[in-house]
């Protein structure tokens, strides 16, 4: 056989094993989340053209729900003594842009450990209130904006993440975030009580997203949604960051959360495909 003949013939098996591994993978995929009860084809909605950070960089005077300081670095050994850095950390679950596992509002719900990997992928619906909270700070996600957002864009898709894009955001490094009154209590949008439950009757969402401090509007008296959404077996995202680059359907949502045992939550690396 011709030297330029065996060299086709190898490129051509090349060709024929990667078009396999394709076809096998994309199987594997479609049979391992089909286990869970949602259909595999919206998980990864269309083909991915980039990645956006939805994630906020985490630093020890990041604004928290309570007010308090709930990251702290030490230094334990440095380059210049040592040839080495590392640090310790001492953090509370809960700040960042991080995860709420079903455990942090009921008894025996899942840890974040707990929580299927193939929940953490997730095709992302990301409904804009933001003019409504630029005029109205105490604005919460409605049956309304759910059913405005279903009609511009069609019916939320299976084992989604309904996130709130309200733009809270951009007040992250001054006293809006918080936005705390001279009592003490908080004004930032979240999640109406009857949104979600309206989204746990659909059945098919994974989780809610907010880009608040919780999924609870700042002047909730009872972490009604918390108490309502978590104990239901599904996950929140406090936090979330960049939502205003992403459209309103068609990204995939990866949460990177920490496998901690018997972890109520934590800080999580998040991102969407796009």
């Amino acid at each position: 056989m011709c030297h330029v003949c065996v060299i086709e013939n190898v490129k051509s098996s090349m060709l024929s094993r990667r078009a396999f591994f394709r076809g096998t993978g994309a199987a594997a995929a479609g049979a391992a989340l089909a286990s869970t009860g949602f259909s595999a084809r919206p998980a990864l909605a269309q083909a991915a053209m980039r990645a956006e950070d939805l994630t906020h960089e985490l630093y020890e005077e990041f604004p928290t729900f309570f007010g308090d300081q709930q990251l702290f670095i030490e230094q334990k050994f440095s380059f210049a003594k040592d040839t080495f850095n590392l640090n310790e950390w001492r953090i509370n679950e809960h700040t960042g842009t991080h995860i709420d596992a079903p455990l942090h509002f009921s008894a025996d719900g899942r840890s974040v450990a707990e929580i299927p990997v193939e929940d953490l992928i997730c095709p992302l619906a990301v409904i804009d209130i933001r003019e409504k909270a630029e005029a109205d700070a105490d604005v919460q996600v409605t049956p309304d904006d759910i059913e405005a957002w279903v009609s511009a864009n069609g019916e939320l898709p299976d084992g989604a993440c309904v996130a709130m894009l309200s733009g809270w955001g951009e007040h992250l490094h001054d006293d809006k975030f918080r936005n705390a009154d001279a009592d003490g209590t908080m004004h930032f949008p979240g999640f109406h009580i009857e949104a979600a439950q309206m989204l746990i009757e659909a059945g098919n969402v994974k989780a809610i997203a907010v880009d608040t401090l919780s999924l609870d509007y700042g002047m909730s008296p009872d972490f009604a949604v918390h108490n309502e959404w978590l104990p239901s077996g599904r996950y929140g995202i406090e936090g979330i960051a960049n939502l205003g680059a992403l459209p309103a359907s068609g990204a995939t949502l990866i949460v990177g959360a920490p496998k901690v045992r018997g972890g109520t939550g934590g800080p999580a690396r998040i991102f969407a495909m796009v």
